[in-house]
């Protein structure tokens, strides 16, 4: 089938042709048709198949006809992220360069004046995020009584952010007549709720199994240890064993760790960069950019760019992380094997990942394949093995570090744990010499008589007060305990009994009954 065959208009035709595309995608062949006759649409297909041309290609032919007024849109498009509702303005731009068509972007991180001035002309097609669309109809600038097609794309991604209610809202101010469009690669049962309460008979256009992944990507399973720089070097060793990597998106679980891998990869000579959440819009937007113009070769990112992330030259997709929830994983790989293209995915694995594998793997109803090896036949770790300094402390052929070991205030080295003769408290006091720290009176109660209840099992230890002169005014002592600390508020000793720290000089304030 041709898109000429679909019953778009010749604009949107020759602006399809221009871009390069002559046959439709199965999800654009199917939806297309049931779109432009007005009905409702329930799309599932996994990502990367063009889900979002579905929608794009029929609202431009019905736009051809009749203008919008201020403030009030003509089409509604719900996006979860901003990346992907930026990238859907890109495709509006593309397809209908030929038209007038008014697109406005609601996005945070962007400017609400600029936002405002682009409702005010009229905007035909109003793409949004729903938090920032809400801010606008709340400020009493955007009114959407006059919507006639409503697209809720990613709905399953909605729900993960907890969208869900937003979307409830927004739908219930929009006119009942409207046409909707409903998009997602998977379908939980939240989404199935959602779509039986906003869609009117819908046309089930489903192309591929829910939660499923596209046949060209190539998956493997990568065994590794837990701690991250075994698994930082592993992926080193990947990424350098692939000759046919041009550009790789790795994700990542948490933004911490986005942040700490980039700069372990630029410390060992790669050219990547950075992407999540807590960027600001215009420093997300050009890392993408740096990226989509291969001047880096890898991106490091967090779920942020699992969707909307429409590069088609993606080769390679690396999970540093196992993906905590497993849809997410079809999102991940998919940003790479799109519109037929072949493509590579990769996922670090360690012993405590098991639980989420199994997870993808029975939501997928299949076995990924191992690289070399699973995670079963890895050695266990000894108990004594030496571990990465967090803050790039050296290590010895021995396995210990090479910072220099703990001293005491004296300058006499402590003996490990093993090695060191048990003391008493006293003995310990005396070590300290003339550096004995202040003790402050919580640490004197403690050491009177919480202490000799905790060790009453061990004959070996004894317990002794510490000196008085030893202990310091505490400034966080109040009035209403006693000298046990734990009379508590309005117990009948502590009506009569004094702050302990304070001697004579206690403040006036902390005599005044709280009434307790």
């Amino acid at each position: 089938m041709l898109f000429s065959e679909l019953g778009l208009s010749a604009k949107v035709l020759a602006a399809v042709e221009a871009a390069g595309y002559t046959e439709p995608t199965p999800i654009q062949a199917e939806a297309i048709p049931h779109a432009l006759q007005r009905r409702d649409i329930l799309g599932i297909a996994q990502t990367g198949t063009g889900k979002t041309a579905s929608f794009v290609l029929p609202m431009l032919t019905h736009l051809e006809k009749g203008r919008a007024r201020a403030r009030m849109p003509r089409t509604l498009i719900v996006e979860p992220t901003r990346e992907l509702a930026a990238q859907v303005a890109e495709n509006f731009v593309k397809y209908g360069k030929d038209q007038r068509v008014n697109v406005a972007l609601l996005i945070g991180g962007m400017s609400f004046d600029e936002q405002d001035k682009k409702i005010d002309r009229g905007a035909d097609v109003l793409i949004a995020t729903p938090g920032r669309l809400l801010d606008h109809f709340e400020r009493g600038k955007l009114l959407m009584t006059g919507v006639e097609i409503l697209v809720i794309d990613e709905a399953d991604r909605m729900l993960d952010m907890g969208f869900i209610p937003d979307i409830e809202r927004i739908c219930k101010l929009l006119p009942f007549t409207r046409q909707t469009l409903f998009f997602s690669a998977t379908m939980p049962p939240e989404i199935t709720r959602l779509t039986e309460q906003f869609l009117q008979n819908p046309v089930r256009v489903e192309v591929a199994k829910a939660s499923s992944t596209a046949l060209t990507i190539e998956q493997k399973l990568v065994a590794t240890q837990k701690e991250d720089y075994a698994k930082r070097e592993t992926l080193r060793k990947i990424i350098r064993s692939q000759d046919d990597l041009t550009n790789a998106i790795i994700f990542c679980n948490r933004k911490i760790d986005v942040a700490s891998l980039f700069r372990s990869l630029e410390k060992h000579g790669f050219s990547a960069g950075a992407l999540h959440g807590d960027m600001d819009q215009r420093a997300r937007m050009t890392m993408l950019h740096n990226f989509r113009e291969n001047k880096l070769t890898l991106l490091v990112a967090s779920d942020v760019a699992a969707r909307g992330l429409d590069i088609p030259a993606v080769s390679h997709v690396f999970n540093f992380d196992v993906p905590i929830h497993a849809e997410d994983y079809v999102h991940r790989i998919g940003r790479t094997g799109r519109a037929g293209r072949s493509g590579k995915a990769f996922t670090l694995v360690s012993r405590t990942d098991k639980k989420y594998l199994d997870a993808i793997e029975k939501m997928l109803n299949t076995k990924i394949d191992w690289l070399d090896g699973n995670v079963e036949e890895l050695p266990e770790p000894e108990p004594g093995e030496a571990r990465e300094e967090k803050r790039g402390g050296r290590k010895t052929a021995s396995g210990s570090s090479s910072r220099r070991s703990a001293t005491t205030r004296g300058g006499s080295r402590r003996g490990s744990a093993e090695t060191r003769e048990p003391r008493t408290v006293e003995q310990e006091i005396a070590a300290l010499g003339d550096e004995q720290p202040e003790v402050p009176a919580a640490a004197f109660v403690v050491a009177t008589e919480d202490l000799p209840a905790v060790v009453a099992d061990h004959a070996d230890v004894e317990v002794a007060a510490v000196p008085p002169s030893r202990v310091a005014p505490s400034p966080r002592s109040r009035a209403g305990y006693d000298n046990g600390g734990r009379s508590g508020r309005g117990s009948a000793q502590s009506d009569d009994r004094s702050p302990v720290g304070f001697g004579e000089e206690i403040p006036a304030f902390m005599t005044i009954s709280t009434g307790f």
